[in-house]
């Protein structure tokens, strides 16, 4: 039975979503938007939001748990110094998904994730 399972299963192990979908937000947060099919975005979508809505408490607790969440330190620290305090005085709604069409080989509908406020792209290391 399914009870109280969200989300879709896209073809992948319990684990392999979570990894997606960290992946996809880490992507998202460093870059400012990504270009994605529809369900993978709006399974990103929720992990970015959740990190965005950590990164304005600004707490040891809440990074620890953003770093948990995204699995990587240094766009943890991006977050923290940079989009969270930008996304200070908003109460939700920190990404917009534009639909773009279908994809050429396999017309899969295609989006771009970005957050909603224009914030700077993480420096190439």
């Amino acid at each position: 039975m399914r009870h109280r399972n969200q989300g879709p299963k896209l073809n992948r192990s319990p684990s392999h979503r979570k990894a997606l979908a960290s992946n996809l937000a880490t992507a998202l947060l460093t870059h400012g938007r990504i270009q994605t099919t529809e369900a993978k975005a709006r399974l990103a979508r929720g992990v970015a939001e959740k990190a965005i809505t950590l990164a304005k408490e600004n707490t040891l607790h809440s990074r620890r748990q953003a770093i948990a969440l995204l699995r990587n330190k240094d766009i943890t620290y991006r977050l923290f110094d940079v989009i969270g305090p930008a996304f200070s005085d908003v109460q939700g709604g920190y990404t917009r998904v534009l639909k773009l069409g279908p994809r050429q080989g396999d017309a899969a509908p295609m989006v771009l994730l970005e957050l909603s406020k224009d914030v700077e792209a993480a420096p190439a290391r």
